[in-house]
């Protein structure tokens, strides 16, 4: 997803960002808006920019139980890392997952059990967010860091 590339003759480097590295380019994107309504348009692109998920995982048992709108989410495993897909029936809740998404796709089980997305305080979302959204947005964090905790207990077996 976000990689950065360095390109040269003979090969191509790949550099994986962190979760704090890829949370601290969110924190600066938003610092670039001056009010919540350019930051809501910002998150609203990025749900259309969100790449499909497979309509075989567009199903119910994906479904996210405590979300307000329709939120599906699929993790699979490749190479040691979880890859997420998701979709909403709301444009703002698949800008909102497609940010999770953004942070937390590619990464080892480990990292995204651990981690505490502290980005969510610093950019403001949950207090901009109406409660059943914020609820909503927990509820999304809590399926992807399950997934990550039975992936992990999988591959520990």
């Amino acid at each position: 997803m976000h990689k950065w590339h360095q390109a040269s003759k003979k090969n191509v480097v790949i550099i994986m960002q962190t979760i704090k590295e890829i949370e601290e380019e969110i924190i600066k994107d938003f610092k670039l808006f001056s009010d919540w309504t350019q930051k809501y348009e910002y998150l609203i692109d990025l749900g259309k920019e969100l790449l499909p998920i497979k309509k075989e995982h567009k199903i119910d048992a994906n479904l996210i139980k405590g979300c307000q709108s329709r939120v599906w989410l699929h993790a699979n495993q490749k190479n040691g890392k979880i890859i997420f897909s998701a979709d909403s029936d709301a444009i703002m809740t698949k800008g909102i997952i497609a940010l999770l998404i953004r942070v937390l796709s590619e990464k080892k089980p480990e990292e995204i059990a651990g981690c505490n997305l502290s980005f969510i305080d610093e950019i403001g979302l949950k207090e901009q967010l109406s409660a059943t959204r914020a609820n909503g947005l927990v509820s999304m964090i809590k399926q992807m860091k399950l997934y990550a905790l039975v992936i992990k207990m999988k591959n520990e077996k």
